[in-house]
């Protein structure tokens, strides 16, 4: 009945792969490498309902009100505090905006930057969020190829010089979909080439501090985040329910637009949330919490590999993350991972396949998997059905 009134701008957003499938895996008996879900054994619960009870009784009707659009004032201190202690960051609360999580942030970002037909840079594959959220802006979307360690650089500056591309997006961290970290080298290159041709770079971590082995890196733009925006999530870390995430922009009259832009969106990201996040934050040890999270993540990863080690045919190939919450693989050329989703379905598996993670969603051979939001037992029960199926 209303076709014709959707307007075009909705009509060239694409819906979410992930939570199509995410409504196909309610059922218990179904084993689910999809989505990207934090285990909820990670979840502080105890801690949470001490921090609800504390913060109504400390500060009653404030709770309940409106707040700034930027955030809990309160919050945004202890982010740029801990981004000082922990990478040399010099920020302060006013250079924060909290957001609806990261994928407010990304929405925010390609309503205030992309104008139809700007070019802007992402990776390849690419996080599908992102792919998303930009797309309903309508910009011409260029997909720069991962190697095992980042972007390709060279492909990078051509693209740079004949482009004039308003920003490049990266997950530079544990990336989503591929698990790969950008080396020290990718790392400076890449900041050195988006300064060299005034392209900002957009720094997703949501898994930095998801690193159960090797050397943390943090942000790319650390060193000197002037030119860059950089976003963060507590929904990796604390919950992601509560659906929180912030956005570094020092450049003032960036964050300016950015703030006017979630001012018209939603006002500001639900403040009894904040005040929630903001009293467990400061009554209880993050670092500890984090910690345990990455022994967890690490075991399970290894439970994940092993098995595909196992199971797997030969041929195939995967990443071997050193942190984060996913691997990819890459199934032998004549496969479709399309096709063994449909057939693993019925074995009562489900993944996701890698066309996604495409801006021009390929029939690829490739697939994510997740290793977070199961238990060792079910993950190499999950991971034989599968090499049975491929196999």
């Amino acid at each position: 009945m209303f076709e014709e009134k959707i307007s075009q701008l909705s009509l060239s957003t694409p819906p979410s792969f992930i939570r199509a499938i995410l409504k196909t895996t309610e059922s218990k008996d179904v084993i689910s490498f999809a989505g990207g879900l934090p285990n909820p054994i990670s979840f502080p619960k105890e801690q949470l309902q001490e921090s609800t009870n504390r913060i109504i009784e400390n500060y009653g009707s404030k709770v309940f009100q409106y707040s700034q659009t930027a955030g809990l004032v309160e919050l945004r201190k202890y982010i740029a505090e801990r981004l000082q202690n922990t990478q040399g960051i010099q920020v302060t609360y006013d250079d924060i905006i909290i957001t609806t999580g990261s994928q407010q942030a990304l929405d925010l970002i390609g309503k205030v930057l992309i104008d139809p037909d700007d070019t802007i840079i992402l990776e390849e594959p690419g996080y599908l969020g992102a792919i998303q959220a930009f797309s309903q802006y309508r910009p011409h979307m260029c997909a720069i190829r991962l190697e095992d360690d980042g972007m390709d650089m060279n492909e990078l500056e051509n693209k740079l010089k004949e482009s004039n591309a308003k920003f490049i997006y990266t997950v530079p961290n544990f990336q989503n979909p591929s698990g790969l970290t950008y080396s020290p080298e990718k790392r400076k290159m890449l900041f050195s080439l988006a300064r060299k041709y005034n392209c900002i770079l957009v720094e997703d971590d949501p898994y930095g501090d998801l690193r159960f082995e090797g050397t943390p890196y943090g942000y790319i733009s650390k060193a000197d985040p002037s030119g860059s925006i950089l976003l963060g999530t507590f929904s990796k870390t604390v919950t992601p329910g509560m659906r929180l995430g912030f956005m570094v922009i020092k450049d003032d009259t960036l964050r300016i637009r950015i703030n006017t832009a979630k001012e018209a969106a939603d006002l500001h990201s639900n403040i009894f949330s904040q005040y929630i996040l903001w009293d467990y934050l400061t009554h209880n040890d993050l670092e500890q919490h984090i910690t345990k999270i990455r022994a967890l993540y690490q075991r399970q990863c290894s439970t994940m590999l092993s098995s595909m080690e196992t199971y797997f045919p030969e041929e195939m190939k995967f990443t071997r993350p050193e942190g984060g919450m996913f691997i990819w693989a890459t199934l032998p050329e004549n496969m479709h991972a399309i096709e063994l989703f449909e057939k693993a379905k019925e074995k009562n598996v489900v993944f996701v396949p890698g066309n996604p993670f495409y801006i021009d969603a390929r029939n690829a051979n490739t697939m994510r998997l997740n290793f977070t939001n199961s238990d060792d037992e079910i993950i190499v029960e999950g991971i034989k059905r599968l090499g049975e199926l491929i196999k």
